[in-house]
């Protein structure tokens, strides 16, 4: 005969302290492990949303990223000639060349010199990027040193408002807008003039093309033909792809991270839910053997025990998930580890994460209420009912 759920339930809520305190170390159990992957999802979703799945990056072999890479004038415009790619209006492909280079600036959260990224991009790169508006100012005019921002820059950088001057590459570039990409990672950058930029800090190659292709399916056409042309020694990747690349480092390490951390939270937790609950049967002694003369078996009794472990862990998840929530609200800003810029982008909790984070304070409450359900299980009818 099972013992029923309400049992367990009401046995919690006679012992509401106890129950709060051994609930709350769940909850920052839960809180950190759910933080991390939320971080870790964050940056992803951040840079994966930056690219469009239609738009192509081209590359030098071997770059892994925009900084490194560099693709010679000619190759370019070899590159940009591609029957894949869209025409635009005017009778022109959709290709933008661009280049990128990393500046130093000061964080206004720290006062701390910090990596931004900025863009040289062409006549076509803002088609390209539909993503990307001018919310204040107005566009850099082309052939000038005039720049425009991301939202992310003017929040985390100083010197960065309209009217602004900053200097960099043996010149002084005046801030002239602002734009707001949503969250993608191009709101954490400053663009101008690709020539402008190339000429400032003596560079004579670009260091990506972005083309927009024709439809989805021109991929694989394009991706043969520019990788099998053997004067451009150069590799593509969906655009979407190659900024979900840009984000695996770094997302790897925050999730090994909350890993890490929750192990060791964790144990303190469940070592917690362990000693309530050898508390709780202690303290029922003569109940359990009451339990037992009427006729509820071994299993039923260690079934109820585990139970209220697990509803005691549940609560802490549920807590702990209710605070995680709460920082979808606040933006987290890093370096990048594989481009070394400062990337600003949202902790985003998915139903993936919150599945998880409670399955885990599900996990928590069977190992911490085992072995007390266990002791409960074996107790002698006879004995416990003598405790009375």
């Amino acid at each position: 005969m099972p013992v029923p759920l309400s049992y367990s339930y009401r046995n919690l809520l006679t012992r509401r302290m106890t129950t709060a305190l051994t609930a709350g170390g769940m909850a920052l159990v839960v809180f950190v492990f759910a933080a991390t992957l939320m971080l870790a999802e964050g940056l992803r979703q951040t840079l994966v949303s930056t690219g469009l799945p239609t738009n192509a990056v081209i590359l030098r072999k071997g770059s892994g990223t925009e900084v490194q890479s560099g693709i010679e004038r000619v190759q370019a415009s070899t590159m940009t000639t591609r029957p894949e790619i869209a025409i635009d209006a005017d009778g022109s492909p959709m290709a933008a060349r661009e280049v990128v280079v990393l500046i130093g600036l000061i964080k206004k959260s720290t006062g701390k010199v910090s990596n931004a990224t900025i863009r040289g991009t062409d006549v076509k790169s803002l088609a390209l990027r539909p993503q990307v508006k001018v919310i204040r100012g107005r566009e850099p005019r082309k052939g000038t040193s005039e720049i425009m921002v991301g939202a992310n820059v003017v929040k985390g950088f100083a010197g960065t408002e309209i009217g602004d001057r900053l200097r960099f590459g043996k010149r002084e570039w005046e801030v002239v807008g602002v734009f707001d990409a949503g969250n993608t990672g191009f709101s954490s950058e400053i663009w101008t003039d690709a020539d402008q930029v190339m000429r400032s800090f003596g560079r004579d190659a670009y260091s990506l093309v972005v083309a927009g292709l024709r439809d989805y399916g021109s991929y694989a056409a394009f991706q043969a033909g520019v990788e099998g042309d053997p004067r451009l020694t150069a590799e593509t990747f969906r655009e979407t792809r190659y900024y979900e690349k840009q984000s695996e480092m770094m997302a790897d390490f925050l999730r090994i991270l909350g890993v890490s951390l929750t192990v060791i939270f964790s144990l303190g937790a469940m070592i917690g839910a362990m000693i309530t609950m050898y508390s709780a049967v202690a303290n029922r002694i003569a109940e359990i053997g009451t339990m037992r003369a009427l006729g509820f078996g071994r299993v039923s009794i260690l079934a109820a025990f585990l139970a209220e472990s697990v509803f005691l862990a549940l609560l802490g998840g549920v807590m702990g998930l209710a605070f995680a929530a709460l920082l979808n609200f606040f933006t987290f800003s890093t370096t990048n580890f594989q481009t070394f810029s400062e990337l600003a982008f949202r902790f985003t909790l998915t139903w993936d994460i919150t599945l998880l984070a409670l399955g885990f304070s599900v996990f928590m409450g069977v190992l911490g209420g085992l072995p007390p359900a266990f002791r409960a299980a074996r107790m002698n009818i006879v004995k416990a009912l003598r405790a009375a």
